[in-house]
């Protein structure tokens, strides 16, 4: 019992320092935004306390209800795309046989994971310009009529957007799909041939159950990046035109330096907080599931 007791405290005092960081850096902010949340306050004069009434308006103000409703948009386009591709790419790169072609493969894949989010921004607002790349291509093929300024057009900005965020998560999702179907035992996939499984049946029956954890880890990063999403919006649309492609992170971002409704914006980030933990537990807990069974 002793010695049990000493390594208790031995251990305690290793993650003692990084304790105290994270709290001073993670918990104290979090309570403190908490608190700003009950107030009206503007960030440099003395705090109103008005209850609930930050809260009520995340739900009948217009912007905060569409901001909202866009983060769980480009959930489509961050999550559900990449995801679905990635298994796709992952799949015919493994096929490929070891060598040039498959390593650069890999590298054009990953490449958009490496670079800063803004300089994919900057590039990308290039790409969706009137003399960008994208209508570029439209023209050439006869397709000019369809050509517009992408970003600025209210009905097709925030699949722009979107497009943006398949592009930066597909790498990340086609490697790590990848690795995990490298762990994946060999004689499954031969006795599913002996059974007469078919490409698609194999896919189904032995590639899809063996990735579950790596399938997981990638629902959970692309969620978060997509509520959580601020740097490539900010850059490239700043939320417009109008509202369009406001999220949650631009409108704190406007609320607590544009506006200086800094109670506003900490109840904002409080409910996101809240949004993401939400969608982010149950699928934490598929993957404690296949241990279990494992």
């Amino acid at each position: 019992m002793r010695a049990r007791g000493r390594r208790h405290w031995s251990a305690l005092l290793w993650v003692a320092p990084a304790f105290l960081v994270y709290a001073r850096f993670v918990l104290v902010p979090l309570l403190q935004s908490l608190q700003y949340s009950f107030y009206d306050w503007d960030g440099i004069g003395v705090a109103t306390f008005t209850g609930f009434t930050n809260w009520v308006d995340l739900f009948t103000q217009p912007q905060l209800i569409r901001a909202i409703v866009n983060a769980f948009v480009l959930i489509a386009f961050y999550t559900v795309v990449p995801v679905g591709l990635g298994l796709i790419a992952a799949s015919l790169i493994r096929e490929l046989k070891p060598g040039p072609f498959s390593t650069v493969a890999r590298a054009a894949l990953f490449i958009p994971q490496v670079i800063p989010l803004v300089a994919a921004g900057i590039a990308w607002t290039w790409l969706y310009s009137q003399s960008g790349l994208v209508n570029q291509v439209l023209r050439l093929v006869g397709l000019g009529g369809a050509a517009r300024a992408w970003l600025g057009d209210f009905t097709f900005a925030l699949p722009a957007v979107g497009v943006i965020g398949i592009w930066v998560m597909l790498g990340f999702c086609t490697v790590l799909l990848l690795s995990g179907m490298g762990k994946i035992d060999p004689a499954l996939y031969e006795a599913a041939r002996l059974d007469g499984a078919g490409r698609i049946h194999e896919f189904i029956a032995v590639t899809l159950p063996g990735l579950r954890q790596e399938i997981v880890v990638c629902v959970t990063f692309t969620v978060v990046a997509a509520l959580t999403s601020f740097d490539i919006i900010q850059v490239s649309t700043q939320g417009g035109p109008g509202y369009q492609t406001i999220v949650p992170g631009v409108a704190i971002y406007r609320l607590s330096f544009l506006d200086q409704h800094v109670g506003q914006a900490s109840a904002l980030a409080i409910f996101l907080t809240i949004l993401v933990l939400a969608l982010i537990l149950p699928i934490q807990r598929l993957r404690q599931e296949r241990r279990r069974e494992r």
